[in-house]
C-alpha cells in the first residue's frame, strides 16, 4: 500500500518507522531525512509511527532507508 500523492511538482509520502517514542526521536528522523536531495518538509510522528516527506520528486526508497537507520530507527515501508 503506498500513501503517496502528487501536488504541484511535489510529492508527499507517508513511510512507517519503527521505535521512534518522543519528540528527540521525532527530531532525529526529521534531521537526517530533510538532509536528502529535493526533500522540502519532513514531519515525524512518534505516537503514529509515521514521517511525513514531501519532496520534489519521488524519493528513493533506499535512501531514506538508510537516512531512518542513521537516526537508529528503522524504516518498515510506506504507509
Amino acid at each position: 500500500m503506498t500513501a503517496q500523492s502528487d501536488t504541484q511538482g511535489s510529492v508527499t509520502t507517508v513511510y512507517k518507522v519503527s521505535g521512534m517514542s518522543c519528540g528527540h526521536c521525532e527530531g532525529s528522523v526529521s534531521g537526517e531525512i530533510s538532509e536528502l536531495p529535493g526533500v522540502t518538509s519532513v514531519k515525524a510522528v512518534a505516537s503514529a509511527g509515521e514521517v511525513t516527506v514531501v519532496s520534489e520528486a519521488p524519493l528513493d526508497e533506499a535512501a531514506v532507508r538508510a537516512a531512518v537507520d542513521e537516526a537508529g530507527f528503522e524504516l518498515v515501508g510506506q504507509a
